[in-house]
């Protein structure tokens, strides 16, 4: 990827702030050492895949939830 092209912006503004925080609460959720310095790139490919696979797992979660509401009136 050439330098200055960013891929995987976020549509709504604040998402990327939010996205970040979800990330170090699901890291504590499943009990692993968030790095103390910002970078993750010292962590394990397990590490990070299963902060990855909660956060989908929650984001899919919550829109399931939100299409639900909207499509049936479930609160």
């Amino acid at each position: 990827m050439a330098r200055g092209q960013k891929r995987n912006t976020p549509v709504v503004p604040g998402a990327l702030r939010a996205l970040d925080q979800l990330k170090y609460e699901v890291a504590q959720e499943l009990g692993i050492q968030v790095p103390t310095d910002g970078y993750w790139g010292t962590m394990t490919t397990r590490d990070t895949g299963a902060i990855g696979g909660n956060i989908t797992r929650k984001l899919v979660a919550l829109a399931e939830q939100q299409l639900a509401s909207q499509t049936f009136g479930i609160q």
